[in-house]
C-alpha cells in the first residue's frame, strides 16, 4: 500500500499540472509515483482473485483456469 504522503504528493502534482504545469523533474516523480501506485494496485487486484470461487447455481465451482492457476501459484510459493 502506498503511504499517504506519496498518495498526496501525486494529488499535488496532479493539481499542479493542471493549475500551471510541472518541471521536468517535477514531471519524472509523477511518472514514477504513479508507476508505483499502479504497480500496487495491479497487486491488490490480483490477491482479490486468487481468493475468489464461482460457484454455479447447482453447487458446482465454475472457477475460470485461469484464477485456479493463479491460486496454485500462491501455493507453490510456500511449498
Amino acid at each position: 500500500m502506498l503511504s499517504k504522503e506519496k498518495i498526496n504528493r501525486i494529488n499535488f502534482l496532479a493539481r499542479k499540472a493542471k493549475d500551471e504545469g510541472l518541471s521536468s523533474e517535477e514531471k519524472e516523480e509523477q511518472r514514477k509515483l504513479r508507476e508505483e501506485y499502479l504497480k500496487n494496485v495491479r497487486k491488490s487486484f490480483k490477491n482479490q482473485f486468487k481468493g475468489m470461487t464461482v460457484i454455479d447455481p447447482e453447487g458446482k465451482d465454475v472457477t475460470p483456469d485461469k484464477v485456479k492457476k493463479l491460486k496454485n501459484e500462491k501455493k507453490d510459493k510456500y511449498h
